[in-house]
């Protein structure tokens, strides 16, 4: 591993070759565990972003020539090589982002290279239609009845150049996902991961130097939003957009697409709702209610279960319960693997849940547990008895927190925080939760625990999100639609109808007999 002193660079992966920015400029990539500088990653501008779209482009047309089964064995290739390398992407990631090694070992790389699996079988199965429309004979050409011997149907094809913008929290498990469905529907790409946590992905690009890829098939460059990712956002040359991250971003990237009516697939934020009714199993609840905001990425997931609903009868017991479990998670280094919860992922996003905690207090919220940033979260979540690492203190550390309010209108219940902080909502009727559920302008994620099956069909129905979890939470599959409804969203990933996201549709009309009738 890196000292301070011993930096490493990772470089732009273009054309099948590893390159520094042309302006020669770099950014600093900080290990959020102890805040020190451990990396540095090119600071790369439109000038970068047009080589790698200049050579997606001329990967292209050989590549959508490409028979699917020859795509599928390239992306196989690739994720025996995730698999053979799992480790150690593994532990970049979690040194670059403070991810835990539980969620990037345990999970991210090898269910991405699953994912890249999944894709794969998919590339030889898309299918279009043959339609009917019953022609009359003697019909005119083009007629509302279609002319007698017209045969109609659908084609799917690849859109070309495909943009991907990947956001910080899950980096390998994005580009993994979006880069093998992207590749199996027949684009090439240009990958524009968040200039905050990109090592794990500038490290993977090194997997395709063995794979015999074609040169600009994959392509990544690093760099700031407003020098690298408009420009990618902006690039005639880039037909399709694929955008992971905030609401706000989100909106900016659509208004600027617009501009060339690229097709802009969009991933957005959450203020999700984790329901817990009376009846429920409270001890499995408290464990998925956990999971959904604190040792589930320290709260960093778009799909945060970051509002606790809970029926009145059971909320201080609930609340208990759940303050006895957080008490008992591990904060500290993300590359052990004793460790439950890791750092947030750097210091801009550290300021902003700190933030959110002061304003929380403000708006009149109640603390029921945790609150402490800094050292002293560290401290907290330590297992007594045990010295922490000092050089730890320097960290961008949360501790669990739950704060307690009745009123959903305060901004600490609407707006994402992305953070270990949840707030409680006590409710007494079924449809009180619902209506508490729902008053949000996000509609990613939500999620009941109950041992009712007609309430869990009521909550399915009622609830207005793109997922939602009866008795589990944050649970993905890349055989199943992720998508968001409402302000989270406008496009599934995942399974058949996520490999639809990157073909664009063709009609074609056939007609016969009144072309040249030599047999």
């Amino acid at each position: 591993m890196s000292t301070p002193s011993a930096l490493t660079d990772y470089c732009n992966f273009i054309a099948g070759e590893f390159r520094p920015a042309r302006s020669g400029e770099w950014l600093e990539s900080v290990d959020p565990s102890t805040g020190r500088v451990w990396a540095r990653v090119p600071a790369s501008d439109a000038t970068d972003i047009d080589d790698a779209v200049t050579a997606a482009r001329h990967a292209f047309p050989d590549w959508r020539a490409t028979p699917p089964l020859r795509r599928a064995a390239l992306l196989r290739r690739w994720a025996d090589a995730v698999l053979a390398r799992s480790g150690e992407l593994a532990a970049v990631e979690s040194r670059d982002n403070g991810r835990v090694l539980k969620e990037t070992q345990g999970g991210d790389v090898p269910g991405g290279a699953m994912n890249i699996q999944y894709n794969a079988s998919l590339a030889d199965k898309v299918t279009g239609d043959t339609i009917h429309l019953g022609g009359v004979p003697g019909s005119p050409p083009g007629g509302a009845g279609g002319a007698a011997g017209s045969v109609n149907f659908t084609v799917y094809e690849p859109y070309g150049v495909a943009g991907i913008i990947i956001p910080w929290n899950a980096p390998l498990a994005m580009f993994f996902a979006k880069v093998s469905g992207a590749l199996a529907a027949g684009n090439t790409v240009v990958v524009k991961p968040a200039e905050q946590a990109c090592c794990s992905i500038l490290a993977a690009c090194e997997l395709f130097t063995s794979l015999d890829l074609p040169p600009g098939l994959v392509n990544v460059v690093s760099g700031t939003g407003p020098s690298a990712g408009e420009a990618l956002v902006d690039h005639p040359g880039v037909t399709k957009l694929d955008f992971t991250g905030s609401t706000a971003t989100g909106r900016r990237v659509i208004q600027r697409a617009s501009a060339n009516l690229k097709n802009v697939s969009l991933e957005l934020g959450g203020k999700s709702p984790n329901i817990v009714f009376d009846e429920a199993d409270l001890d499995a609840a408290v464990t998925g209610v956990a999971g959904g905001i604190y040792t589930g990425g320290a709260g960093q997931s778009c799909v945060a279960g970051s509002r606790v609903l809970i029926q009145d009868t059971v909320f201080d017991t609930f609340t208990d319960r759940l303050r006895a479990h957080a008490a008992a998670i591990r904060l500290g280094d993300p590359r052990d693997p004793a460790t439950d919860m890791g750092p947030i992922a750097f210091a801009g996003q550290f300021d902003k849940v700190r933030g959110y905690l002061e304003l929380g207090l403000r708006e009149g919220a109640k603390v029921l547990f945790g609150g402490r940033t800094g050292a002293d979260a560290l401290h907290a979540g330590a297992p007594p008895g045990t010295a922490t690492d000092p050089a730890l203190a320097g960290g961008y550390w949360v501790e669990p927190t739950l704060l307690t309010t009745t009123d959903n209108g305060l901004r600490i219940c609407q707006e994402e925080i992305f953070g270990p902080v949840a707030v409680a909502i006590p409710f007494a009727t079924e449809e009180e939760a619902y209506a508490i559920a729902n008053d949000t302008d996000y509609g990613l994620a939500a999620g009941a625990w109950t041992r009712s099956l007609d309430r869990a069909h009521r909550a399915i129905a009622a609830l207005q999100a793109g997922t939602v979890w009866i008795n589990t939470y944050r649970r993905l599959h890349w055989a199943v639609p992720f998508g968001g409804h409402k302000q989270s969203g406008n496009a599934p990933s995942n399974g058949v109808r996520g490999l639809g996201e990157w073909l664009t549709l063709k009609a074609a009309w056939v007609e016969l007999g009144h072309g040249d009738s030599s047999r």
